[in-house]
């Protein structure tokens, strides 16, 4: 496909507008693909494909022929939907007056980045069970953990605290994470 393209691309540079009918014709589906997944719209889409075709035949020359003309095309129409999505602009704003309401704006349509109260509840039940259940840990267990999870200590941290060899913190470490999660699948 590839050398039929580059022999009329040839032909093309010495005048045949032809031959540049039949690479468009190629090209023409995948193009418009590449624009329209880009886009989202399928008369965008057309716009920009037609004019990747267009730049591309107006700079033909200066097209490589060792190089896959499939690969210059894309990034030309690619160019083209990455320019066309920074020029457009947006379709409302959040300042505009939602329609059939007094003085409701489209910043009431977002979510509010704060959790719902049953959530806060749930975190909160979550966290006492989780608690109840490390205080039933042993006791060597039970330091390490917290430590280690509560008060986000690192691991030479509570070496050092405990005087024990930090082969041994990371032993307790797993061996209690293993106990709380034995625990916690019976809750």
């Amino acid at each position: 496909m590839e050398t039929i393209v580059k022999k009329r691309i040839k032909q093309v540079l010495v005048g045949d507008q032809d031959a540049y009918a039949e690479i468009v014709e190629i090209y023409k589906d995948k193009v418009f693909l590449i624009c329209y997944r880009m886009l989202g719209n399928r008369h965008e889409a057309e716009d920009i494909a037609q004019e990747a075709f267009l730049r591309a035949y107006v700079n033909i020359h200066s097209f490589n022929i060792n190089l896959k003309f499939s690969s210059w095309l894309y990034r030309i129409a690619t160019n083209l939907c990455i320019d066309r999505i920074r020029k457009k602009k947006p379709d409302f704003y959040l300042d505009a007056e939602v329609a059939g309401t007094e003085g409701l704006t489209m910043y009431s349509q977002i979510a509010a980045d704060t959790s719902l109260p049953e959530e806060d509840v749930e975190s909160l039940e979550l966290q006492e069970t989780i608690q109840r259940e490390i205080s039933k840990l042993p006791e060597k267990y039970r330091t390490v953990i917290v430590l280690k999870y509560i008060e986000e200590l690192s691991l030479n941290e509570i070496s050092q605290i405990l005087d024990l060899p930090l082969g041994t913190v990371k032993t307790r470490i797993h061996r209690g994470r293993e106990a709380l999660r034995t625990q916690l699948r019976y809750v």
